[in-house]
């Protein structure tokens, strides 16, 4: 238990839109069809479900899901059904997988993001009767090794300094 604790400072909501902002921009480069290429929307709606539930909700993952679906000239609706129930069971756990350390929050994201990536292939399979392969789930894989790394980005505006100057008030 050697590990500093810190106090976050609070989120600007500017922030966040600039970082969902950044991960729709990263989504839109075209490795997005390449095997084990992450969803980075994804990847930070639950990020910002679990560390900010009530900045960043259902409607922004809905919103966001439909600007994919578009980019994507998918099914209007699939991505914005897989991205509302992610950010819903982000928002549902979101107290509990504070409590562990980044490598076990990334273990308690992997289902999430599996579950999500189900859903759009449900869909898919429906639609079109096609399989594209186990292959296909090596993307939720791939975005739980960037979890850790995504988390310290995001974190990092909002960590105070650990060595406490006392001449500041707070």
């Amino acid at each position: 238990m050697n590990r500093p604790h810190y106090i976050l400072l609070p989120v600007s909501p500017l922030f966040i839109a600039f970082s969902l902002f950044c991960a729709f921009l990263l989504n839109l480069l075209p490795w997005g069809h390449f095997v084990g290429a992450p969803d980075f929307v994804a990847l930070t709606l639950v990020f910002w479900g679990v560390h900010q539930p009530r900045k960043v909700g259902i409607g922004t993952a809905f919103f966001l899901g439909l600007l994919m679906d578009v980019h994507d000239a998918t099914l209007l609706g699939e991505n914005a059904l897989a991205y509302t129930l992610l950010s819903y069971f982000a928002i549902m756990m979101h107290r509990r997988v504070l409590w562990f350390p980044m490598m076990t929050q990334a273990v308690h994201v992997f289902p999430l993001l599996l579950m999500a990536q189900s859903v759009q292939l449900l869909v898919r399979f429906f639609v079109s009767g096609k399989f594209p392969g186990f292959w296909y789930f090596i993307e939720s894989a791939v975005a739980v090794v960037l979890w850790p790394v995504i988390s310290m980005l995001l974190l990092a505006p909002q960590r105070r300094a650990v060595d406490k100057d006392h001449t500041r008030p707070i």
